[in-house]
């Protein structure tokens, strides 16, 4: 018998005047499902990583992650600049410049 594994999702921001990223929004099944729906709707970058994300749900919402793991969240943050980067290159490069 199979055992459907509970989807699981964590919203992380990254705010450069508090310095530390934090978890802004988390959910199991339903709730996971909301967050990645929201976060596709707006856009925002999806990381998989179940292991992170098991150690980010237990962590307290708008609470400054815990410096063991600062490494591991600087990797996905860093991911996603560097995406987002990427994106609005390819979008401007699609862009016809007006002529002055």
């Amino acid at each position: 018998m199979d055992k459907e594994i509970e989807k699981i999702a964590v919203a992380l921001k990254y705010d450069p005047e508090k310095g530390v990223p934090e978890v802004v929004a988390k959910g199991k099944s339903y709730l996971a499902e909301l967050i990645l729906k929201i976060a596709k709707e707006y856009n925002i970058p999806i990381k998989e990583d179940s292991k992170l994300v098991k150690e980010l749900y237990k962590l307290e919402i708008h609470k400054p992650i815990p410096s063991e793991l600062y490494q591991a969240v600087a990797i996905v943050l860093a991911w996603a600049i560097k995406l987002n980067q990427h994106l609005k290159e390819k979008i401007l490069k699609n862009i016809p410049l007006k002529e002055v």
